[in-house]
């Protein structure tokens, strides 16, 4: 496994470069956030890190993840089955959060219950903090979010949205895949899952090789980068991270977004409906499929419709909103039937 390359070109934190944000690899920034107020408060204790995020809170109630000690901060899986989760979900106050994470903080690894904020948006719980923590993302229309927590470890998945991850507090190691490697981590179900995606199945920290031979592969794929307040680290649609938080209390910015409009509707669907129209094919249909999709989709370019008037393309065209909402619909009739 090799380490994440770093970003050596000029950067700005005000307006980040487009090549760095429409990048088809990862990417670590160092230092390139250090300014942002709320690290200059966690360098300085995780007492102040605390009081700067309670002088921007607006006292809505946040989602909190807690694990039992024995489930060392891995959040996954109750059993063998898949069916239930190793946590307890709450609903709590953001002070309630931090009193929690202080009062665990010097206990040892491995011997406090788990807490973990997970996606939360911050303009909903603190409207403010955008304002002196910019992100320099430009026009991009990103859904910024905070994650919370103490020694917790997040099984590899994957993301549609672009993302960029910036540590705010404490140190975060972050192990990532390109997307072609999906064969080689042994992905969990579709559903359900611990936070809306699917999930590699090994444990990072205790693989089992005879279990998961294929992994082995996925690591001499793989990059790793541990990430320090004020680093960010730039992840492309689809590329799989498993993420580990480090230290007793550490907070996570990120921000996802997409670069299609937002009519346009989320590949995962597609996904599914195929798993249930097509899975269920003999092989030599499912092969038949496979070439008209080549066809449709993963072949497709300016000559594929040449030979069809632009007016008469339709969903072959170029896509509009209406065009869009008209196929959705037609869509959705045929899945009432």
């Amino acid at each position: 496994m090799r380490e994440v390359a770093a970003w050596s070109q000029p950067l700005d934190t005000e307006a980040l470069p487009d090549a760095l944000l429409t990048s088809v690899r990862p990417y670590v920034v160092r230092g390139a956030f250090a300014h942002w107020p709320v690290v200059q408060a966690a360098r300085r204790s995780d007492i102040d890190l605390a009081r700067y995020l309670m002088s921007l809170y607006n006292g809505t109630q946040i989602g909190l993840f807690e694990l039992p000690p024995q489930a060392d901060g891995r959040v996954f899986y109750a059993d063998e089955r898949l069916s239930s989760f190793n946590f307890n979900r709450h609903v709590a106050t953001l002070d309630q959060v931090l009193t929690g994470l202080l009062g665990l903080a010097s206990a040892p690894p491995g011997q406090a219950p788990g807490l973990y904020v997970g996606s939360t948006t911050v303009e909903a719980v603190l409207p403010a903090f955008m304002a002196s923590n910019r992100l320099g993302l430009g026009a991009r229309d990103a859904l910024v979010s905070l994650w919370l927590g103490n020694r917790t470890r997040i099984a590899a998945h994957y993301d549609l949205p672009d993302n960029l991850a910036v540590v705010a507090a404490g140190r975060r190691r972050f192990t990532l895949f390109p997307p072609e490697q999906i064969h080689n981590l042994y992905m969990g179900p579709l559903d359900p899952t611990p936070a809306g995606q699917s999930i590699s199945l090994v444990d990072f920290s205790a693989p089992d090789f005879e279990r998961y031979p294929r992994f082995r592969q996925a690591l001499d794929a793989g990059e790793c980068v541990d990430l320090a307040p004020g680093d960010a680290l730039f992840i492309p649609s689809m590329w799989f991270h498993h993420v580990e938080s480090l230290d007793a209390v550490n907070l996570l910015i990120n921000a996802w977004w997409r670069d299609t409009p937002a009519y346009i509707d989320s590949p995962l669907s597609a996904l599914r409906l195929a798993l249930m129209t097509l899975n269920a094919l003999p092989e030599r249909d499912r092969r038949t499929w496979q070439h008209h999709f080549q066809h449709f989709i993963f072949g497709a370019d300016e000559t594929t419709w040449a030979h069809i008037p632009p007016q008469a393309r339709g969903v072959l065209g170029t896509l509009d909103e209406h065009t869009v909402r008209q196929a959705r619909t037609q869509l959705l009739n045929q899945l009432k039937r």
